[in-house]
């Protein structure tokens, strides 16, 4: 299986610090390059983590908050001025394409290539290889959750086809689409000389107060990476500004049993006492940790 590579280019809340730049996850996988959020200079992210602006195929956008989304128009700007010729594809919630439009085009920005922006919900891009998920959250303005799914694979087993001694060619094509063949006057089971691949799954959990869609949303994710904007101890204002915890997030890692967690969206107050985050989510699921600026993950 191809690799799946997830770059942090921002991992603070709503105000960026000397450490953390606003939101900013980088999927990459083959030739996609899904951006999931906007955060202000995520171009320059971009730059920091030599990673080519240009690349980008398609920007998941989770709400429209400022720590967001206000990248957006220094970004599209930037890739006019690289010569992006690519259709860009946003995605985002239902209810805030107008608000998009409406933003872009106060920005007065203009773009050399085709953009366009679909609201979407449930499962709205797919190709042979993978899809794109979405799903509703709370947080006051419409928002959502995403996962990023790779199918999973019929392989042949090569020691089982060489000692069926079947020929390379069209009936291997057949073999790998499941389908039975015949050869020399004997029939071959595909199931017995395929297994299957298991696929991957990410997912992106951001501004959203706890709910009970979440942990079916996320569940069994290889990944998931998500919000953590307040402690335990600040759970009172979590509920209010419909954030979660870092202990709320560790409990939906635990129920969803997904393989890691990774917490982003660090509000600046944790800056000098991270560990506390970081307990809080471990008293809930163990395989966790807290992405900073520039990390980068590898699944394969």
């Amino acid at each position: 299986m191809d690799k799946i590579k997830i770059n942090f280019l921002g991992t603070a809340a709503q105000i960026p610090t000397a450490k953390r730049n606003t939101s900013g996850i980088l999927i990459t996988y083959k030739n996609e390059n899904i951006l999931v959020d906007c955060g202000e200079g995520i171009q320059r992210q971009f730059r920091k983590a030599k990673i080519n602006l240009g690349k980008i195929t398609r920007i998941l956008l989770t709400h429209k908050h400022g720590d967001h989304v206000f990248g957006l128009s220094g970004l599209l700007s930037t890739l006019n001025f690289s010569d992006y010729r690519k259709t860009l594809y946003i995605y985002c919630p239902k209810g805030m394409k107008k608000f998009l439009e409406d933003f872009l085009k106060a920005g007065k920005f203009e773009e050399n290539y085709s953009l366009k922006i679909q609201e979407v919900s449930g499962k709205f891009f797919e190709t042979e290889d993978f899809y794109l998920e979405a799903e509703k959250m709370e947080h006051g303005t419409p928002t959502n959750a995403y996962n990023f799914i790779i199918k999973n694979k019929l392989r042949i087993d090569k020691k089982k086809l060489a000692k069926a001694k079947i020929p390379s060619g069209p009936l291997l094509s057949k073999i790998q689409q499941g389908k039975n063949v015949t050869y020399e006057g004997k029939k071959y089971l595909a199931k017995n000389l395929t297994y299957s691949e298991k696929g991957k799954k990410i997912s992106v959990v951001l501004d959203t107060l706890y709910n009970a869609n979440i942990s079916k949303f996320v569940k069994n994710a290889d990944l998931l990476v998500c919000e953590s904007s307040f402690s335990s101890k600040n759970s009172k204002e979590a509920k209010e500004h419909l954030h979660l915890t870092a202990e709320q997030a560790g409990k939906i890692a635990k129920q969803a049993k997904v393989q890691k967690l990774i917490l982003t969206h660090i509000s600046q107050r944790y800056e000098q006492n991270i560990q506390e985050l970081l307990s809080d989510a471990k008293k809930q699921y163990k395989n966790t940790t807290i992405a900073k600026d520039f990390d980068s993950v590898e699944l394969d």
